[in-house]
């Protein structure tokens, strides 16, 4: 079982169950996920990612495209619940991740923290982010990652990030170390559970519905 499965499985476990506007859920509070390259490449192995989509999507934000009819053409239908436009998300602070990542390329400082904020407090929003902080951090000439996630469907929304992750960090033209990700509530929607157990019993090609 990767570390990936293993969180899905203490969800199962030790999650308590809660409603809220999207339905019903099984949470954990407060649990994180540390991982080294073997680790990310087992989980994109063996779990469905759309890695080129997801691939596209990234790029988007970082260019700072707002419109979601420009994800849309992309074959990225998973924001057409945000309506037309997107106002305080990933694409006004993701903008920012480009000269973050140059900065850090031309300086390379073990000593500096180098990090990324993202959303807004008291702001318009239709989509707020759920991942609020990643931090770039040198160690020993190796790249290490940290982020915080407020919130982690971790069916759907958990694997995608890993892989946003990862895909910052081969921008910097370093080693990577490690990835780790804490996040405040992970959950399964009560509509993926039994999908969730499947998965973990071995079965290939489980889809799991998108709760928004």
């Amino acid at each position: 079982m990767n570390k990936y499965h293993h969180i899905l499985n203490k969800i199962l476990i030790d999650g308590k169950r809660q409603e809220n506007k999207k339905g019903s859920i099984i949470y954990l509070l407060n649990q994180s996920l540390a991982l080294v390259p073997g680790d990310l490449l087992d989980i994109f192995e063996t779990h469905s990612i759309a890695c080129k989509k997801l691939k596209t999507e990234l790029s988007l934000f970082m260019r700072g495209e707002r419109s979601v009819e420009r994800y849309r053409e992309a074959g990225i239908n998973w924001l057409d619940y945000c309506g037309q436009m997107l106002v305080n998300s990933y694409p006004t602070y993701l903008s920012k991740l480009p000269p973050l990542i140059a900065k850090i390329n031309r300086e390379k400082r073990n000593s500096k923290n180098y990090v990324l904020f993202l959303g807004l407090t008291d702001a318009e929003s239709n989509q707020a982010s759920c991942l609020s902080l990643v931090q770039f951090q040198i160690e020993g000439g190796e790249l290490v990652v940290s982020a915080y996630q407020r919130s982690s469907d971790a069916n759907l929304g958990l694997p995608s990030d890993l892989y946003h992750l990862y895909l910052m960090s081969r921008q910097i033209d370093l080693p990577l170390k490690s990835i780790t990700l804490n996040m405040g509530n992970v959950h399964i929607y009560e509509s993926n559970e039994e999908r969730t157990r499947r998965l973990l019993a071995g079965e290939e090609g489980v889809k799991f519905d998108l709760n928004v």
